[in-house]
């Protein structure tokens, strides 16, 4: 394959290049988001869980591997700022995406273009 790469011409193979780089910050973006979402969604059950419980139970959260005492409306705050501070990476992330997706098919045209250019044969 890189025998093949190396007789395109000098602008193709920078295009080809271009594409391959686009398409692994996509991959990166799309586990990021996946990552993202699930958090949010671990979060929101957290949360669910909370509303369910009475006010002066007894709840631990997590800090490391301990588990800490603490108070439910203090707990139920911070959760909340989270599940906003994930809202708007994922808001983020999803603009990201669209960007990045439009650039890879951009790119996938032009590279099609110039493919077709450098494999029909001069007259």
């Amino acid at each position: 394959m890189s025998d093949e790469l190396s007789k395109l011409p000098p602008n193709v193979q920078e295009r080809l290049l271009r594409l391959q780089q686009l398409q692994q910050t996509l991959q990166s973006i799309l586990a990021q988001k996946q990552q993202v979402e699930m958090e949010k969604t671990e979060v929101e059950q957290t949360i669910t869980e909370l509303q369910k419980t009475a006010e002066d139970a007894v709840i631990y959260k997590a800090i490391g591997s301990l588990l800490v005492k603490a108070e439910k409306p203090k707990v139920t705050e911070e959760l909340v700022e989270r599940k906003e501070l994930l809202d708007t990476r994922s808001t983020v992330l999803a603009r990201q995406e669209e960007r990045i997706r439009s650039q890879v098919k951009e790119a996938q045209t032009k590279l099609q273009e110039d493919l077709s250019q450098v494999s029909q044969p001069s007259s």
